[in-house]
């Protein structure tokens, strides 16, 4: 992995955590902050099941649709901020194997919910009126949480159930 900051201030930024803990708010946020396009893998997923593309083998066509994305952006001069969950090493070495290729700096930002109550609330808050197999129930991050494989190596770990805006840590990380 790339570790020092490209000359050109450039940053491949990757969020990683289960769903409702609080990764596209954050990102949102970071992308604003930098004036970098933010790149998440949900809608991807969902436009890949709209052709009846579903199952493991298009969960990793979206994030490699979001590599090729992101590589583009970077190609351009721009830092990039992916939204996923990234809950697996396969899908983590995209980002490696895309910084290392264009020379980018990689930040990883693993998000937690340290409250379990306040996870489940925000989960549940989530779910839409009518069943959505995209947006998760509590039961479906669970079992996302038993097969999440620990993330090896730097990152920068953040709760967002502690009482602190995060986003100044984390811009300090980026640097």
């Amino acid at each position: 992995m790339s570790t020092a900051p490209a000359t050109d201030g450039r940053v491949l930024v990757a969020f990683a955590g289960l769903p409702g803990v609080g990764k596209s708010t954050l990102a949102g946020r970071v992308g604003a902050a930098l004036g970098a396009p933010v790149l998440p893998v949900d809608p991807v997923e969902r436009a890949l099941a709209r052709y009846g593309l579903v199952g493991d083998v298009p969960g990793m066509a979206a994030y490699a649709a979001v590599a090729g994305l992101a590589e583009v952006q970077l190609g351009l001069g721009l830092s990039v901020v992916v939204d996923a969950v990234n809950p697996v090493a396969s899908a983590r070495g995209l980002w490696h194997d895309l910084a290392e290729r264009t020379g980018v700096p990689l930040r990883m930002i693993e998000v937690h919910c340290g409250d379990e109550a306040e996870h489940r609330r925000r989960v549940e808050a989530r779910l839409p009126a009518e069943p959505d197999p995209f947006t998760p129930t509590w039961e479906q991050t669970l079992t996302r949480r038993a097969g999440y494989q620990p993330i090896i190596g730097p990152r920068l770990v953040v709760d967002t159930t502690v009482d602190l805006d995060p986003l100044p840590a984390i811009l300090s990380y980026l640097r």
